[in-house]
């Protein structure tokens, strides 16, 4: 969900304050852990079993839904529009994204059929006991190795003259894969593309990484959902997610499901075909975006625990 590409702007790059530097610290020891890697290892490989027709999906997906929806309701409010337009056959939701939650949200309130998967963060999904326990169960997901962007300010940092954050940016590039070995793609690419094949969904965020405003994109969008879209000959739902950023027990969340976007199925995409299709995804999920968000006001109870338990 957070962009894995080396080539960050300074400019767009985290400020290294005493919470950053921790959460690296957290990631590359998430990076070496036994219990994390044997869990993606297991993940990826039922995943390829999947695709080659040798299992059936690890939980069913009315199962799924019942225990996520009772989880975010205990302590949301969720409002759906839209959910109606969405089609029974295979598509890929591409959503904004502002709070590690989001993935469950949407998990808690689609339909059963088709079964949608979901690319995430590897290490931000299996960095805690209890996250590998529920996901675990709950299936579904493919796990990503990356980069995060808090890594990427403390290796610039360090080759700044920061030799405070040496030893932690030789242990990031010691442990930490950046995701964009060719072996790595292809495999990604081969579950996707499988998945859709298959008769199932995906969700992908792409603006790539986590946004911090509501009713905000983070542009320019990635090209990786339309080339999937394009080489699968599946449609794009542009979906627009609403009060995520901030949360507190009882507050709204809302979901909210754009129409259809259809495009002609090409395995050897064109740049040319890609941009206009971007283009139009990209203002079909501004139009869902609201214009004049306000955060609500009031006591909001447990607002540290539910911002920060995801991470």
């Amino acid at each position: 969900m957070i962009n894995n590409s080396s080539n960050h702007q300074s400019d767009s790059l985290p400020s290294l304050n005493a919470t950053t530097i921790k959460r690296v610290e957290e990631g590359v020891a998430a990076a070496s852990d036994r219990a994390v890697l044997h869990t993606i290892e297991q993940a990826l490989n039922r995943l390829e079993a999947i695709n080659a027709g040798q299992t059936e999906h690890q939980i069913n997906g009315s199962v799924r839904r019942f225990v996520l929806r009772s989880l975010i309701h205990l302590l949301f409010r969720v409002r759906v529009e839209n959910l109606e337009g969405l089609p029974q056959t295979p598509a890929i939701l591409a959503v904004n994204h502002l709070h590690h939650i989001d993935p469950l949200l949407l998990l808690a309130e689609l339909p059963t059929q088709p079964y949608y998967y979901i690319l995430g963060d590897a290490r931000t999904l299996y960095n805690k006991w209890w996250k590998r326990f529920i996901l675990s169960f709950a299936g579904g997901v493919i796990p990503l190795a990356r980069l995060w962007k808090e890594e990427v300010a403390v290796m610039t940092a360090a080759k700044a003259e920061r030799q405070d954050l040496a030893e932690l940016a030789a242990a990031i590039a010691q442990n930490v894969p950046s995701g964009s070995d060719i072996q790595t793609l292809r495999q990604i690419d081969r579950i996707v593309l499988g998945i859709l094949a298959h008769g199932d969904g995906m969700i992908l965020f792409p603006e790539g990484r986590l946004g911090n405003t509501e009713g905000k994109l983070h542009l320019p969008l990635k090209r990786g959902t339309i080339i999937y879209a394009l080489r699968a000959g599946v449609p794009i739902i542009p979906v627009a997610l609403i009060g995520t950023h901030d949360l507190y027990l009882r507050k709204e969340l809302t979901v909210r499901f754009g129409e259809p976007l259809h495009f002609s199925q090409n395995t050897k995409t064109t740049r040319q075909e890609v941009e206009t299709a971007l283009d139009s995804l990209q203002k079909a999920m501004i139009a869902l975006l609201p214009t004049d968000y306000q955060e609500p006001t009031g006591t909001k109870l447990l607002r540290y625990f539910l911002n920060h338990m995801l991470w």
